[in-house]
């Protein structure tokens, strides 16, 4: 196609921001998300974002780790226009009817409506940029290439010799920064001036660049005050500062788990587990062994629930039986958990193994209560005032052991979802390790689920049959 086509064919010019603005005013008046795949930020953050997009202004979203930043700033570009027409050949991506290069302004001048038009798919117009110490003004914004100018025979000062960075190649897009504050200063400065003014020196060389661009950034609030920070005349450029946030309940919380975790025919996972998992991380979140400025991460649960479906499969592929996710597959998932907490003195003196173990036993006996909490369990805790109880690995063999706990496979169905032998038992399992949480049992390698006082004696009666998972 050629510039006199396309405009024959009545195509008119907006600018980055109208674009996003009248695309996001269709999804509105057509009732459709205007954010994909985002959950619980219905009320809070995406009404934010959309007022920013309205207003075409430049955004910051602040929060901390795994609070879907980066998730939000890629569904902007999702706004966009599935095609948009340049000047063929032009490095900014230039209007054809508004050109900023010195090639796309040369090339229109001389071939008039005989100039080639390309089409630039909605993917390509969305450029982002993690933000480490060691990133330049060049890489950002470009620097002059004396190759170029002497394969040219210009002199540096001409705009055909800049090798352009990352910010004019985004031209007519979306260009977002991940973790602002890490950028050093200088380069700050580069941005909120070619933000602001449209121009930047290369090398000495004031260039103008009328970028037609929306830029969006993210940060972690206690990372920019620990790292770096961000400058405060480009905070002042920035019109809208957002505020991100954790799942606000465990149910949007385990929608979120339960969307991004990879669990598509590997196991079956009760819903009483997926529960379980999630309220880990919520407890996690409130522990004051955990440092709760640092935050606990969204992946938390989403690598423990992909665990905990892999303790399963392995189960199952070398013993037999169905994969079926049981609540000790969490203790198997501990990996997930250890790695990503960041523990206060008090946790660090005790170690990020056994802080994690003590969340889990608390989540399950939340879990449980919220559960079956007006089921009365009083004579299946008195049983284990002289007796203990394990259960083997073999499903058939660990619930004809339950069955000599009064009231455990009575309470077990009332939460199984599924029949057969591994199901029930996962149930029974929930319920003692609900109890354990309560600190109404405990449990341990040696003697499996006891009476609390029986961990320190061993009394007669117990049952030692079976091997405790």
């Amino acid at each position: 196609m050629s510039l006199g086509e396309l405009r024959a064919a009545g195509f008119t010019s907006r600018s980055v921001r109208d674009e996003l603005r009248a695309n996001l005013l269709r999804r509105l008046k057509a009732g459709e998300p205007v954010l994909h795949g985002l959950v619980g930020y219905d009320n809070t953050v995406v009404p934010q974002v959309v007022n920013a997009l309205l207003a075409r202004q430049n955004f910051i979203l602040l929060g901390l780790r795994g609070q879907a930043k980066s998730r939000i700033l890629r569904e902007v570009a999702s706004l966009l226009d599935p095609f948009l027409p340049v000047v063929a050949g032009s490095e900014l991506r230039d209007d054809p009817f508004n050109p900023v290069s010195k090639f796309a302004r040369d090339l229109v001048a001389r071939l008039g409506d005989d100039t080639p038009i390309s089409w630039v798919a909605r993917d390509e117009r969305y450029v982002e940029k993690l933000a480490t110490p060691d990133v330049t003004v060049a890489d950002l914004i470009g620097d002059v290439d004396p190759i170029k100018a002497a394969r040219l025979g210009t002199t540096l000062s001409d705009d055909l010799t800049i090798h352009y960075g990352l910010l004019p190649r985004a031209n007519r897009g979306v260009f977002a920064i991940n973790e602002l504050a890490d950028l050093a200063p200088k380069v700050q400065v580069a941005l909120f001036n070619i933000m602001q003014e449209g121009d930047v020196q290369i090398k000495g060389y004031p260039v103008r660049l009328p970028l037609d661009v929306l830029l969006v950034f993210s940060a972690n609030p206690e990372d920019y005050t620990a790292r770096g920070k961000i400058v405060t005349p480009l905070k002042d450029r920035i019109g809208s500062e957002i505020r991100t946030h954790y799942p606000q309940t465990v149910e949007l919380g385990l929608q979120v788990t339960l969307q991004e975790a990879w669990l598509e025919g590997r196991a079956i996972v009760p819903s009483f587990v997926a529960e379980l998992v999630e309220e880990t991380a919520f407890q996690a979140r409130e522990d004051n062994r955990v440092d709760r400025a640092s935050g606990v991460s969204q992946r938390l649960p989403i690598s423990m629930l992909e665990l905990v479906a892999s303790n399963a499969e392995q189960r199952s592929a070398l013993r037999g039986g169905s994969p079926v996710a049981r609540p000790s597959d969490l203790y198997a998932a501990l990996p997930a958990v250890t790695g990503k907490l960041e523990l206060e003195y008090e946790g660090e003196m005790k170690g990020a193994d056994l802080i994690a173990r003590d969340i889990i036993r608390k989540a399950a006996g939340i879990v449980l209560a919220r559960r079956l909490g007006k089921l009365n369990l009083d004579d299946l805790v008195s049983w284990f005032d002289k007796n203990a109880l394990r259960l083997p690995e073999d499903d058939a063999l660990a619930v004809r052991e339950a069955r000599a706990a009064p009231g455990l496979l009575r309470a077990a169905r009332e939460i199984q979802e599924g029949e057969g032998d591994a199901q029930l038992l996962a149930a029974c399992e929930f319920i003692l390790e609900g109890l354990v949480g309560k600190r109404r049992l405990a449990r341990s390698e040696e003697l499996g689920y006891t009476a609390p006082e029986a961990q320190d004696k061993e009394r007669p009666g117990t049952r030692r049959q079976g091997r405790f998972n």
